[in-house]
């Protein structure tokens, strides 16, 4: 083919690159945090014995659709596949939990104890910390009423919170017995979808605009409204909150049950050492989530409570009765991990970082690469995290690249180095340096050093 018959074939149309609204790609310095926190939900859940388990991101319709509220299933992306199934893209973890519970439970035998951390979509409007592609770090008992799971699950997410390097949280607990046993008492049962939802609201557009949903929309008088919203504003030290609930629900069994849980909550998690002040009895929070049937939690930054909850969840009852006929009660939590990330971000908990590895060894001496391969080695084997730069640059390149990529410490080995047997060690944070011995196998003086200095 001619020069000229090549210059005037056609070019492919570029395509801009750009992502969806509410999609977002992770560059290392997002995606590095955000895999340790990762980690860290891991570490946390099997230290209680939850064990792993994943799901498709493809459900049946059927399987998705009135299980979580009317929202949810606005939000749900959902089409038609090439086989002509209706099917819906997952929008959390728990509902999908259900549908494999109910098939697959025989094998599993209960109380059956998982975590999973994946991928959910919802088609919501975007705001800060919020997308409508995120990942949920989920964990749930299945099979069990025990007041011991509901008590755990607080444990888990008191302990997660800690692993993550968060002092100043505050755990909400609450139980929607105890609303729907006061609705039960006011009767308004019929209407409980509708005042979760208002009260759902109560942090946001405050009693007033509350009371006026809870008539228009839930059918309530104003004296009802008025006994509802007094039960979600109660305050106090959780002793008194449950001194004061004990009265407003009395007489119904549903609601003094309710009481009664939430007490056994409260001094299980102060028996295992949790401070009274990181877990609060809330009785504003009602979770939005129609599958909610006992106790609801939502946990709070205190630095950053506008940004919401960073971990919530609760007891779900009946949520596998459409499924199968056999009761399986579950519990469970799920970590709001790209919220969580916003809000480390906003107060300046994350260290900039490129590169997960923290030593980088400078490609000194062209003749040398096989031993600077070989150093390498000897520090991987001993559990360090190093980077060999690939080409024999000047030395201040090299330095400038472990900067800008969040390195922590550099080995330099020149042809001296090398014949005496020893590495320079640079803290990069501090700048100090030192030669330490690079013998042994593994070098023991030297990853003592890097040790030291990380």
């Amino acid at each position: 083919m001619s020069k000229t018959s090549q210059d005037d074939a056609p070019r492919p149309r570029r395509i801009e690159p750009r992502t969806l609204k509410g999609f977002r790609d992770y560059l290392p310095e997002a995606m590095i945090p955000r895999e340790q926190l990762i980690d860290t939900a891991r570490a946390v859940y099997r230290s209680y014995g939850f064990s792993p388990i994943d799901t498709p991101a493809l459900e049946y319709l059927e399987v998705l659709t009135g299980k979580g509220s009317e929202e949810t299933d606005r939000q749900l992306y959902r089409f038609v596949d090439h086989g002509g199934r209706e099917v819906g893209m997952r929008f959390d973890l728990t509902v999908p939990l259900a549908r494999f519970a109910a098939q697959h439970i025989g094998a599993l035998g209960t109380p059956f104890k998982r975590y999973h951390i994946a991928t959910v979509w919802r088609g919501e409007n975007t705001q800060r910390g919020r997308y409508r592609e995120f990942m949920q770090c989920d964990f749930d008992t299945i099979g069990t009423l025990s007041v011991a799971a509901d008590i755990e699950t607080g444990l888990v997410i008191h302990d997660l919170m800690r692993a993550i390097g968060i002092e100043r949280f505050t755990i909400h607990v609450n139980n929607r017995m105890v609303l729907n046993g006061l609705l039960q008492k006011l009767d308004l049962a019929d209407q409980a979808t509708h005042v979760l939802r208002a009260l759902d609201k109560l942090a946001k557009v405050g009693a007033a605009r509350v009371s006026e949903e809870l008539t228009a929309t839930a059918g309530c008088s104003t004296q009802q409204a008025g006994e509802v919203l007094r039960l979600a504003e109660l305050a106090g030290d959780n002793d008194q909150v449950l001194q004061q609930l004990g009265p407003l629900v009395a007489g119904n069994p549903l609601g003094e049950e309710g009481v009664a849980r939430l007490a056994e909550i409260l001094a299980g998690v102060r028996a295992a050492g949790v401070d009274d002040q990181r877990i609060q009895l809330d009785v504003s929070i009602a979770r939005g989530l129609d599958y909610y049937t006992g106790v609801v939690f939502e946990t709070l930054l205190d630095e950053l409570p506008g940004i919401g909850s960073v971990c919530s969840g609760g007891r779900y009852d009946n949520l596998a009765e459409v499924y199968t006929s056999q009761h399986l009660p579950g519990i469970g939590a799920s970590l709001g991990l790209d919220r969580l990330l916003a809000a480390l971000e906003e107060l300046g908990k994350i260290r900039p970082v490129r590169t997960p590895a923290d030593v980088l060894i400078a490609y000194f001496d062209k003749s040398r690469l096989n031993d600077y391969l070989r150093l390498a080695a000897r520090l991987r084997a001993a559990g360090l995290g190093v980077e060999l730069y690939p080409e024999p640059r000047k030395l201040g390149q090299q330095l400038k690249y472990a900067d800008q990529r969040g390195f922590r410490v550099a080995l330099v080995a020149g042809p001296d180095e090398f014949t005496a047997g020893t590495c320079q060690v640079k803290n990069l944070a501090s700048g100090d340096s030192s030669h330490v011995s690079q013998a042994g196998d593994p070098p023991a003086e030297l990853v003592a050093a890097i040790r030291a200095a990380l």
